[in-house]
């Protein structure tokens, strides 16, 4: 497996790496875009997105999707896109880091990437102060991870 490069500037929580390159205060609360870098094997639990939509473009390595009951995969070059209120999660596999463009409408949600990687929140051992902050950004879990 190739080990993880460092996206300058980004925060970090369980591995993965988060920088926003687009805050709602430059586009006005519209969208938010972050730069995304997880290790094989990262994803979260199941869960909704009650106010965004959530758009994910592939940049490198392979993520299995799971929507609403429905699996698949995207690589490289590919995007993939998550409707506010459905139900989803992710996780990376393969051989290499899946680097990832999120792009989150309207913008905000990014303020959870912030908290988590504040408080280096485990799960599941800080699941509560996990979800407290999902709560504020209109978040909620529904599952586990994909397996």
């Amino acid at each position: 497996m190739k080990d993880l490069a460092r996206l300058d500037g980004a925060i970090d929580w369980l591995g993965v790496q988060y920088k926003t390159i687009l805050t709602p205060a430059q586009s006005g609360g519209a969208m938010s875009i972050v730069d995304s870098l997880s290790p094989v094997g990262s994803g979260p639990p199941r869960h909704v997105h009650e106010t965004e939509d959530e758009a994910f473009i592939i940049m490198t390595g392979q993520c299995k999707f799971w929507l609403e009951g429905d699996e698949f995969t995207a690589g490289a070059g590919e995007s993939v896109f998550i409707p506010r209120g459905k139900e989803h999660t992710f996780k990376v596999i393969g051989d290499e880091p899946c680097r990832h463009v999120l792009i989150l409408t309207p913008g905000g949600f990014e303020g959870f990437f912030a908290d988590m990687a504040a408080g280096q929140f485990r799960i599941p051992e800080d699941m509560a102060a996990i979800e407290e902050s999902a709560k504020r950004h209109n978040l909620v879990f529904t599952g586990p991870p994909l397996e």
